[in-house]
């Protein structure tokens, strides 16, 4: 079989999976699905195969239809390493049985446990900070936390991302654990009586809502607002200077932490090199480039940020086992639901 280089979802749905023992499995092959949507990604590939003489052969496409390819192929799977962008679908991955647990030396003492799953099936390797933002002209008293969201001094206020999307699903799903279900939502009718508009777009929408007066606060991941410090992103980019930004809960639980994560494939075919894949991921190169050139945040203490990132300044992240917000996932959806969050 030839190598599958940079295929989409689309096109490999057409190819059969390859049974174990063919040439796609080879000494020296990776076989990587990857739900990271990223050009800057490039770097940290070809960092690998040119330290690790290792060929990485990626499936690219949405994290569902991955873990649904993985369901389907079952033990022929080419899968090496699952590697997404959520803590959601790296933990439906583990429920469906379709990674492995992994002992390594390198990974434990580089990642930190709260970033890792319970039974070493996957593993943070970047961090982004959900935030609040807000427009410095017309928000004297922004929110200093998630749970003032809800105030009613913000009333028709509030951008916010669907109930579908997984970094709303996380974030509920974290305060959950922090407090429990009825509290949240109680928060949740609240923050759904001061939307701007129903929910819509992605976080460069949210932000884009701002500048445009629609809305005066939002949530967004951190990195979508560096990046447009870094270079120009159309409807945000010139429009920096009158954006304030909030990391909330400074003084409790810390402002709240997505991940792009992975682990190693259950039947992973080349699965020594899947290991030490993950294990470059964790390394100083690997780490600095996810900042760099993804104005994301390390998952490694201790490694230097791009200045991008840096200008957000230095806070207090929430170090919440991500297990715990994994766990509360489906109350998170079900809270949802109950508020008529759309």
């Amino acid at each position: 079989m030839p190598p599958l280089k940079t295929m989409t979802i689309a096109l490999l749905a057409t190819t059969m999976a390859v049974p174990a023992g063919t040439a796609a499995f080879a000494e020296g092959e990776l076989n990587l699905y990857s739900s990271r949507h990223y050009d800057t990604d490039e770097r940290l590939y070809s960092d690998f195969e040119e330290l690790t003489g290792i060929t990485i052969n990626r499936i690219e496409g949405k994290a569902d239809e991955l873990i649904a390819r993985m369901e389907a192929e079952g033990a022929n799977s080419p899968a090496d390493v699952f590697l997404t962008v959520d803590t959601v679908r790296l933990s439906r991955a583990k429920d469906l049985g379709l990674l492995q647990s992994v002992e390594s030396d390198v990974l434990e003492r580089q990642i930190p446990a709260y970033l890792q799953d319970d039974d070493n099936q996957w593993f943070g390797f970047s961090q982004r900070s959900r935030i609040l933002f807000y427009d410095k002209e017309d928000v004297a008293n922004p929110p200093q936390t998630y749970q003032d969201l809800a105030n009613a001094e913000y009333e028709g206020m509030v951008c916010i991302r669907s109930s579908t999307n997984v970094y709303t699903q996380n974030i509920v799903a974290a305060l959950i654990a922090h407090m429990d279900q009825d509290t949240v939502q109680q928060w949740a009718n609240g923050v759904v009586a001061n939307f701007a508009r129903a929910p819509q777009g992605g976080d460069t929408d949210q932000l884009r809502g701002i500048v445009s007066g629609e809305c005066d606060i939002a949530m967004s991941n951190t990195y979508y607002f560096a990046r447009a410090i870094r270079k120009p992103v159309d409807g945000l980019s010139d429009s920096l200077d009158t954006i304030g930004w909030v990391f909330p809960n400074q003084n409790d639980i810390g402002a709240h932490m997505n991940i792009s994560g992975g682990g190693v494939a259950v039947n992973a075919p080349n699965r020594d090199n899947a290991v030490r894949f993950l294990e470059y991921l964790a390394s100083e190169q690997a780490q600095e480039y996810f900042s760099a050139g993804n104005d994301e945040y390390p998952a490694v203490p201790g490694v230097g940020l791009s200045p991008s990132v840096a200008e957000l300044g230095i806070f207090r992240p929430d170090t919440i086992n991500l297990a715990d917000i994994a766990g509360n996932i489906d109350a998170a959806i079900d809270v949802l639901v109950e508020a008529g969050w759309e």
